[in-house]
């Protein structure tokens, strides 16, 4: 099984008036070395067609629902891997007890 490679992205979070608020850093994975029937055996993105949103909103109309808009952020990382990934530990974590020098993933993380 293939080692997936990761790297630190790092931001910077500013206020309105331009002050910093906060320093963001976050591990993302290399997802594009991933291997077809080798690291993953599909990939899904649940997207709606625009056919069935016109038939939703007719009917809406027709029958005068009120209609909501939700936003959901980040689900895909949400949900646990049935597939056995490793990631090589990221730069400059040092660990006592792993010396293989990679993580299982359970999760999902960005860039996958």
């Amino acid at each position: 099984m293939n080692k997936i490679g990761c790297r630190w992205v790092y931001k910077v979070k500013y206020n309105v008036d331009d002050s910093i608020n906060r320093y963001k850093a976050q591990v993302v994975v290399k997802g594009y070395a991933h291997q077809h029937d080798i690291d993953y055996d599909e990939t899904f993105a649940l997207v709606a067609k625009m056919t069935i949103v016109r038939v939703l909103l007719t009917v809406a109309a027709a029958k005068g629902w009120h209609l909501h808009h939700m936003d959901v952020n980040n689900v895909f990382l949400q949900g646990e891997l049935e597939e056995q990934l490793y990631m090589v530990q990221p730069p400059r974590f040092q660990s006592e007890v792993n010396t293989l020098g990679v993580c299982r993933l359970k999760k999902s993380l960005y860039g996958l």
